[in-house]
């Protein structure tokens, strides 16, 4: 089953229509780096502001999509039901978003920790925040000549 029809089957299981807006923005953001809201309005630039963000908040209801909040800013991306589980890092100077591949070491402790306080972890987020390669190079401190 392709991305499109696992997406046109969660939206008629939940009685929502798949329409060509709400196909357009999962487009948009299949196989790509989370996006700003932004990002994700440039390449949305056939379609209005209104029906972006109307069909965002939708996609999140369904968990179709999810946040990944950086400060008070967020990035958007796919939910785990449409891509491989990972994390991610984000460079607080420039901005940029790493992947990271999962671990099964971090898993089965986040897990572990999940049922040791009673709790079924159903889905779970980790966002390391710091400065990328070109950013931690661009900030390293002069070197002081005498």
């Amino acid at each position: 089953m392709t991305a499109v029809e696992q997406l046109t089957q969660t939206l008629r299981k939940n009685g929502v229509r798949a329409t060509k807006p709400r196909a357009a923005v999962f487009t948009a953001l299949l196989d790509q780096e989370p996006l700003t809201m932004h990002e994700l309005l440039g390449r949305c630039s056939s379609l209005d502001r209104a029906s972006v963000y109307r069909t965002v908040a939708l996609f999140e209801t369904l968990s179709i999509v999810q946040r990944l909040q950086t400060g008070w800013k967020y990035k958007l991306e796919l939910s785990g039901a449409f891509h491989q589980h990972h994390h991610h890092a984000t460079c607080l100077r420039c901005g940029t978003t790493i992947p990271l591949p999962e671990h099964p070491t971090l898993e089965k402790l986040l897990h572990d920790i999940s049922t040791q306080a009673d709790f079924t972890l159903t889905i779970h987020q980790i966002e390391l925040q710091g400065y990328c390669a070109n950013c931690a190079a661009d900030s390293a401190p002069a070197s002081l000549s005498i």
